[in-house]
C-alpha cells in the first residue's frame, strides 16, 4: 500500500498549528534524532532532526504525513515537482477560507508552501487523505515506470494526466503532464510498503531498468522501536520513491498516545532561533543539492 509521503517543514510550530487545527489532523507520533538518517529520510543533512506523523488515522490504513524538521534550516525552496495533497471532506470544504478552484474543490497553501486541494465529498474506506499529485515531463515514461516497472494499476488516463493505485479503495498517485520539472529542496518522497522479503527483486529490477538507487538495501534501527529495512530509488523524473518492508513498518509504525506530547515538548525546548541570533546570526535556508 501507499505509505507516508515525506515532506520538509522550516517552521515547525506553524506547520503543526495548520495541519492540526485548520485541517484537523492527529499527531500519531513523534521521534527526535540526533543526526541524520542513513537514508536520507531528513533530506542530505547531518545534524539534529525530527520525525512527525500526522493524519486522520492509523497509518497502516491511512495516508498520512511524514515531516522531517531540521533544526538548523527555517526554509527550503519548494520546486514543481509536487503539486498537492488531496483531502475529501465535507466539513473542511464547509470550514476552510481557502481558494474555490472549482464547484467542488478548494485550495489552501502550508506554511511551508505545499498545496492542500480539499473536495467537498465523504471520505473513501482510506480516509479521508485521497492521494497526491505529481508532475511528469514524460507521461509515455512515468506510466511505463509506475506501471510496467512498480506493477500499479492504471486507475485513470487521460492525454495530460495519469492516476496510479493498489486499487481504487487506497489513495493514489496522480501524475500531470509539465514541460519541466524542478525539484527544490522541499519535498522528500512516497512510500510504499512490501513484505521484506520482496525488497530485493524490487531492487533488482531498479537496476535492471537503469533506475537511479538512492539507497540500497539498508536496515534503519530507531532506538526502542522495531528496525525496518528499506530500498530507495528514483523514476525517471527523479521523484524519490522508498520501498519499506510492511513486517517493521507495521510495528514502528503503531499509534503512540504520547506523540502529541513529545512534539509540544521538543517545540518547547528548541532554542535553534535563539542559538542562532546569540551568534549574530539567522537559521539559514536549505542549500539547493
Amino acid at each position: 500500500p501507499l505509505r507516508p509521503g515525506v515532506f520538509k517543514i522550516g517552521d515547525r510550530p506553524l506547520t503543526i498549528d495548520f495541519l492540526v487545527n485548520k485541517l484537523k489532523m492527529h499527531v500519531l507520533r513523534h521521534e527526535e534524532f540526533k543526526e541524520g538518517c542513513d537514508a536520507a529520510c531528513n533530506g542530505p543533512y547531518q545534524g539534529r532532526w525530527s520525525k512527525t506523523m500526522v493524519g486522520y488515522g492509523a497509518e497502516d490504513s491511512n495516508f498520512v504525513l511524514e515531516l522531517t524538521y531540521n533544526y538548523g534550516i527555517d526554509k527550503y525552496e519548494i520546486g514543481n515537482d509536487f503539486l498537492g495533497i488531496h483531502i475529501n471532506s465535507k466539513d473542511l470544504f464547509e470550514s476552510v477560507e481557502g481558494e474555490l478552484v472549482s464547484e467542488d474543490t478548494k485550495t489552501i497553501v502550508s506554511p511551508d508552501g505545499y498545496t492542500f486541494c480539499i473536495k467537498n465529498v465523504a471520505p473513501t474506506g482510506s480516509g479521508p487523505v485521497s492521494g497526491v499529485t505529481l508532475a511528469s515531463s514524460n507521461l509515455t515514461e512515468t506510466i511505463k515506470f509506475w506501471k510496467g516497472i512498480l506493477g500499479l494499476k492504471m486507475l485513470e488516463q487521460t492525454e495530460d494526466d495519469a492516476i496510479f493505485g493498489f486499487d481504487e479503495n487506497q489513495a493514489s498517485v496522480k501524475f500531470v503532464k509539465q514541460s519541466e520539472i524542478s525539484h527544490g529542496t522541499a519535498y522528500g518522497r512516497v512510500a510504499f510498503s512490501l513484505p521484506v522479503s520482496e525488497l530485493p527483486e524490487v531492487e533488482r529490477a531498479a537496476v535492471e531498468n537503469k533506475n537511479k538507487i538512492l539507497t540500497p538495501f539498508i536496515t534503519l534501527s530507531t532506538e526502542g522501536k522495531a528496525d525496518v529495512s528499506v530500498v530507495i530509488f528514483s523514476d525517471p523524473d527523479g521523484h524519490e520513491i522508498c520501498f519499506v518492508g510492511d513486517e517493521g513498518f507495521r510495528e514502528l509504525s503503531k499509534l503512540d498516545p504520547e506523540g502529541a506530547r513529545l512534539l509540544d515538548m521538543a517545540m518547547g525546548e528548541d532554542k535553534s532561533k535563539e542559538w542562532f541570533a546569540k551568534k549574530g546570526k539567522a537559521k539559514s535556508a536549505a542549500p539547493t543539492v
